[in-house]
């Protein structure tokens, strides 16, 4: 049976956004190994990398553990991987890989390059982009420049990566796919008891509630939304847990607003969360193609982001706010002008517009893709 290699630097990388395509590799006749850190770095808890794995273990899927290091100073970790990974590569014969994130695609790429596998990478949001700081260009480009050279099939997320990958990547084959995909009906369709759900979270049933998911780091901005909230009649409610937790519970005392910020730590209940909000706002200052954001569209949520890559190919005016991430006063006026506007009518057209994005449509770009590997 022919074998396949799905590489990412962090288990929850895997279990958040690639177990469709493992499905689909499976549908395909191919036999699949995932290979990955399963023991740091995950946004995720021990237990859902617990049950990640059961779950690999019941789909017939092997899978390795590997020292990847999310930190790209940690060179000496990072060299550990990368000789995990050729070990891998040269043992089974792979047909192909496909590797995700900065690091896992580099390590990826190169291995391949050496132990001559075909590769395909995506790209979920290059760290260079426009308004990038100087060292992302500086660290990250030139090494994406190199390593598109030892690419068979460059996957691109957002419109803006595309169109640069296209004029300066020599990757043999370059396409743009629209995201990971969202599960439109677990997210359309599902029923929610709104009420129950909100006296679960502490967030009073008729209270306006503004829902995000993304981990608790410096990039998700989160600090900003609550800058921005300060005074105003509005819960914030996280899904999402981090190294700035602590940082973010001191800052909402300190503004008086300590009941209205609810921290939820990881959570596997999105769906119910989305329905049980008013609107979801999103302040990132980078991203690829969110899949919180496009699972809130197919929520029917109106929504208020950050005007950055990736945001601006799924929100318009139409659909919500955007507001400049660095901009306090921007995100505030934001928030005001979403809740004044009809939140039911930015809902539908949300929803009408992820419709494009789903995971079948996906799954029929990748199909065609794996299919062109041999």
């Amino acid at each position: 049976m022919k074998r396949v290699l799905v590489l990412g630097s962090v288990a929850s990388m895997i279990d958040q956004f690639n177990i469709p395509a493992i499905e689909l590799l499976i549908e395909m006749g191919y036999q699949v190994d995932v290979a990955c850190n399963f023991k740091e770095g995950n946004t995720c808890s021990d237990e859902e990398v617990q049950r990640l794995m059961a779950r690999l273990r019941k789909m017939k899927v092997r899978y390795f553990h590997v020292d990847f290091a999310r930190d790209v100073t940690k060179l000496s970790q990072n060299m550990k991987a990368f000789r995990q990974v050729e070990r891998l590569l040269k043992k089974n014969n792979y047909v192909f890989l496909h590797c995700h994130t900065p690091i896992g695609g580099v390590v990826g790429r190169i291995s391949g390059k050496l132990t001559n596998t075909k590769v395909i990478y995506t790209a979920h949001g290059f760290h260079f982009y426009k308004g990038a700081p100087l060292q992302n260009w500086l660290l990250f480009y030139p090494v994406e420049w190199l390593c598109a050279h030892w690419t068979d099939v460059l996957i691109t997320i957002n419109k803006e990566d595309y169109e640069r990958a296209k004029r300066r990547m020599k990757a043999k084959k370059i396409v743009y796919i629209p995201g990971v995909g969202v599960d439109l009906n677990k997210f359309g369709n599902q029923p929610v008891e709104r009420a129950l759900k909100r006296q679960e979270i502490g967030v009073p049933e008729n209270a306006v509630m503004l829902f995000s998911v993304g981990e608790l780091n410096e990039n998700k901005n989160h600090e900003t939304v609550i800058k921005a909230l300060q005074g105003m009649d509005v819960y914030y409610v996280i899904a999402g847990r981090g190294k700035k937790e602590e940082n973010l519970k001191k800052l909402a005392q300190e503004l008086g607003m300590g009941g209205r910020v609810k921290l939820l730590g990881f959570r596997t209940d999105i769906v119910e969360l989305d329905k049980a909000a008013d609107a979801f706002i999103f302040p990132s200052y980078r991203e690829g193609l969110s899949v919180s954001l496009m699972e809130a569209m197919a929520s029917g949520l109106p929504c208020a982001v950050s005007r950055i890559r990736g945001n601006i190919d799924l929100i318009d005016k139409k659909g919500g706010e955007l507001f400049d991430p660095r901009d306090i006063s921007q995100v505030r006026r934001a928030v005001k002008n979403l809740l004044k506007r009809d939140r039911d009518a930015m809902g539908r057209y949300n929803a009408r517009k992820i419709r494009g994005f789903g995971t079948q449509e996906v799954l029929r770009r990748l199909r065609e893709i794996y299919a062109s590997m041999g």
